[in-house]
């Protein structure tokens, strides 16, 4: 079974319909709210869907609905089995605040396909499919992983970009790249759309890495795939309760680094609809009665595609 353009298209009204649940509640400080919004809206379109579908990245465990969980299931019970991972609103202080880069995501692939990753933290190192496989590596030191870089490309340090959320956590790495003269751009929240920023030379971002969440990391690794970038990352687990959630979902090692071929098997399909503008792709637009949306895709078949929609909400 191959994931089909029927499907692609079918994800497409859904993330759109889903972000422009997000709009009245944008800059009015209702995160929580905005968040239920769009995700009563992708659970009720997921459902319309002739798939077996299974949630395998969610917002949450089964008590916490109304959330998309892990383990829901999802369509009409017949047709393709798929694994959906999830996240209603990529970015909800987005949202809340109206500052940029918010969005709508969901990703599909078939059964068995997606890594099942625990509510937990990721270390991170992406980059775009002009650097060779395995070149940079998260156990490498930050000044290893810029001369790579530098070497492969040609580049000065003073050339380099590397996106980094701006948390405590990352002073020592940060301190770093300011040492070695690259150039940094902070995010402050959404590593999902931080990430994609490698995908493409337009938006100025060479190398994503640092700490950010274990789900949305294999959120954006399906779509890293599909453009033939690199990814690598690991789960770190604090507490034993984090330990024994991690082993009841499949993970054996709990110290393993994944490569992007582990993470993300065979074909998958990545889709996301800007909620507010930001450096990917435009948010929400309403003109008269109509909302105006702007939804990426990546797919093997066709790599990355913007696609522009308009929709009547009745």
């Amino acid at each position: 079974m191959k994931l089909s353009r029927e499907l692609l298209n079918n994800l497409i009204d859904i993330t759109s319909n889903s972000a422009i649940a997000c709009y009245p509640y944008i800059g009015k400080k209702e995160k929580i709210l905005a968040d239920k919004a769009a995700t009563d809206v992708m659970r009720n379109h997921l459902n319309k869907l002739n798939i077996r579908g299974r949630v395998v990245i969610g917002e949450g465990e089964l008590d916490e609905a109304p959330m998309l969980y892990i383990g829901e299931k999802l369509g009409k019970g017949n047709g393709p089995e798929i694994d959906i991972a999830v996240d209603p609103v990529e970015g909800t202080n987005f949202v809340a605040n109206n500052l940029p880069g918010s969005m709508s995501v969901l990703t599909v692939a078939e059964k068995g396909n997606l890594l099942n990753a625990p509510e937990t933290y990721m270390n991170k190192i992406a980059s775009g499919n002009h650097i060779p496989k395995g070149a940079l590596d998260i156990d490498f030191t930050v000044e290893k992983n810029i001369n790579i870089y530098s070497e492969i490309t040609n580049k000065k340090n003073s050339e380099i970009t590397v996106c980094i959320l701006d948390r405590p956590r990352h002073n020592k790495i940060i301190s770093e790249l300011k040492r070695l003269n690259v150039n940094i751009k902070f995010i402050t929240d959404g590593d999902v759309s931080g990430a994609l920023l490698v995908s493409n030379k337009k938006f100025n971002v060479d190398i994503f890495m640092g700490i950010g969440g274990g789900p949305e990391g294999v959120i954006v690794a399906a779509a890293l795939d599909s453009l033939n970038c690199n990814f690598q990352g690991r789960f770190l687990f604090k507490t034993e309760v984090d330990k024994k959630r991690a082993k009841k979902m499949g993970i054996k090692e709990l110290n393993k680094k994944y490569e992007i071929d582990e993470i993300v098997k065979g074909e998958s399909i990545f889709c996301a609809t800007g909620i507010t503008d930001g450096d990917l792709m435009n948010g929400v637009m309403k003109r008269n009665d109509n909302y105006i949306t702007e939804t990426i895709i990546t797919y093997k078949k066709s790599g990355l595609e913007l696609i522009k929609k308009e929709f009547t909400i009745t």
